[in-house]
C-alpha cells in the first residue's frame, strides 16, 4: 500500500478541506457526508454537551436548538482572545480547544476516507495571519502547529494559501505562464505571483518560481460585516441618538455593541449578562427606544448569528441579481433590509482600495509589469463578489482569468505540497 499518512489541510475562515493521496492522486476528501467541505462552524448542544459540525451546526442553531453556535474561529489566531477562554454551561473551554475539536474532526474524516492513521500534515497559513504585527503573526502560525500537534499530527510543515492554489492550477497548464493567484476567502485577502510549468510540476525545489507574495486582511467576514453596518444595524438602532447625562446633551449610540453583532467571531459576547444591563441603560436614554428594544430582543434571544446568515445569504445572491433583501422575519414578522449591488460596492469602498494597493505591491514585488501576466488564477468564496472580482482583475486587463475551485483549490493544492514533502 502506498504511504497515506501524510495529508494538506485547509482551515479556513468559512470552510474547510483536506486533501490525502489515493494512489497516484491527490484527492479533496469527503469531510461531512459526501461533500468535500466542511463549513468552519461548531454548535454545542446545552443539552448534552455534544459538538456538531459544518453545515449540521449550522442547522441545528437555525431551528432554534439550545445551544452555542461558533464560526469564523480562525479570525482569533493571533488576536487577544487566543488565550482567553469561554463557558459553555458547566465547562471552561480555551478558544485553542475549540479550533483543534474542528482540526480533530477534519483529521478524523481524513483518516476515514485514507484508511490510516494520519500523522504528518501541511497546513494552509495566509500571508499574514495579522496585518503589520510580524510577533502576533508568528504567535498565530505557533498556535495553530500547537493545535494541530495536540490533535495527533507529529510532522507539521505549512505552505501559503495562494502558492498552495497555484500548485493545484499548474497540473492544468500545459506551457510556462506568469500566474497571479488571488487567493480571497473569509478572513484574508492573499497574492502571489509563480511561475508555473509542466516541468515546474516535477521539481522539488520551487523557491525559484515564487516571485512575490503579499496579503492583507480582509476578507468575506469583513465584507459581511461592513454591508451589516451599513443596512442593517440601523434597523436595531445603530446611528441613533441618547440623551447624555443630565438630559444636557445629545449624543450618539456606541458603536461597539452594532460592530460586534455584526462580526462573527464577536457575537456570542453580546450574550453577557452585563450587556443585559448596559442596553436597558441605553434603552432609558434612548431618542428612538422601538429600535433599541428591536436590538435587546435579538441579544436576549440569542439571534445575532441569524443576522449574520441573512447577511451572508443576500450577499451571495447578489452575486447573481441586481437586488436582494436581508431576511430579517426571524427578529420581527416582515422585517428586511434591502441591498443592491451599489449598496454592497459603496459600504466597501475602502476595502476595495486596500486590495487594489496590495494587487499592485505585489507586482511590484515580482518585478513584473501587468502586462507580463498571463493569467490571474482566482480561488475562494470572495472572488465571486462582482466588485471584489473587478478589483482583482482590472490591473491585469490582458491576462486570462481563470477561476479554480473556489472553496477546493487551496486544499488541494495543500495535498500535492504534502505529496511533494513526505510522499
Amino acid at each position: 500500500m502506498a504511504h497515506k499518512n501524510f495529508c494538506g489541510l485547509d482551515f479556513g475562515t468559512s470552510n474547510s478541506t483536506v486533501a490525502c493521496r489515493f494512489g497516484d492522486q491527490i484527492e479533496l476528501v469527503p469531510v461531512e457526508g459526501e461533500s468535500r467541505t466542511l463549513p468552519s462552524a461548531i454548535f454545542f448542544e446545552f443539552s448534552d454537551g455534544s459538538a456538531c459540525f459544518g453545515r449540521a451546526a449550522i442547522r441545528r442553531y437555525v431551528e432554534g436548538a439550545e445551544g452555542r453556535l461558533m464560526r469564523s474561529l480562525k479570525s482569533i489566531l493571533g488576536g487577544s482572545l487566543m488565550e482567553e477562554t469561554t463557558r459553555i454551561k458547566s465547562r471552561v473551554y480555551s478558544f485553542k480547544d475549540i479550533i483543534g475539536l474542528v482540526l480533530g474532526r477534519l483529521k478524523a474524516e481524513a483518516e476515514r476516507a485514507a484508511g490510516a492513521e494520519i500523522e504528518r500534515v501541511v497546513l494552509g497559513r495566509p500571508v499574514h495571519f495579522v496585518d503589520d504585527n510580524p510577533a502576533a503573526d508568528r504567535s498565530a502560525r505557533d498556535a495553530l502547529e500547537e493545535i494541530a500537534r495536540a490533535q495527533g499530527f507529529r510532522e507539521i510543515d505549512f505552505q501559503y494559501e495562494p502558492i498552495a492554489a497555484a500548485l493545484a492550477y499548474e497540473r492544468t497548464v500545459n506551457e510556462e505562464q506568469y500566474a497571479l493567484i488571488a487567493d480571497i476567502g473569509g478572513g484574508t485577502s492573499d497574492f502571489s505571483v509563480v511561475r508555473v510549468s509542466p516541468e515546474g510540476r516535477r521539481r522539488e525545489d520551487r523557491s525559484a518560481d515564487v516571485l512575490a507574495n503579499k496579503g492583507v486582511h480582509i476578507g468575506g467576514t469583513d465584507i459581511d460585516r461592513l454591508l451589516s453596518l451599513r443596512k442593517v444595524m440601523p434597523l436595531l438602532g445603530s446611528r441613533s441618538e441618547r440623551r447624555g447625562d443630565f438630559g444636557h446633551k445629545i449624543l450618539p449610540v456606541p458603536n461597539a455593541f452594532f460592530v460586534d453583532l455584526s462580526t462573527w467571531h464577536r457575537i456570542n459576547f453580546l450574550y453577557k449578562p452585563e450587556v443585559g444591563r448596559e442596553l436597558q441603560s441605553l434603552l432609558r436614554d434612548s431618542l428612538s427606544p422601538e429600535l433599541i428594544e428591536r436590538l435587546i430582543g435579538v441579544i436576549e434571544n440569542k439571534r445575532g448569528h441569524s443576522i449574520a446568515l441573512a447577511v451572508e445569504a443576500a450577499k451571495i445572491e447578489l452575486s447573481a441579481r441586481d437586488r436582494a433583501a436581508v431576511d430579517l422575519a426571524e427578529i420581527e414578522p416582515g422585517l428586511s433590509a434591502p441591498v443592491t449591488p451599489g449598496d454592497l460596492r459603496d459600504a466597501i469602498a475602502d476595502r476595495l482600495g486596500q486590495l487594489s494597493a496590495c494587487l499592485g505591491a505585489t507586482l511590484e514585488s515580482a518585478g513584473l509589469s501587468a502586462e507580463r501576466i498571463d493569467v490571474v488564477f482566482l480561488t475562494g468564496g470572495s472572488t465571486a463578489v462582482p466588485a471584489v472580482r473587478e478589483a482583482v482583475t482590472a490591473l491585469t486587463p490582458r491576462a486570462r482569468i481563470v477561476e479554480g475551485d473556489l472553496f477546493g483549490a487551496v486544499g488541494l493544492g495543500l495535498g500535492l505540497d504534502a505529496q511533494r514533502k513526505f510522499g
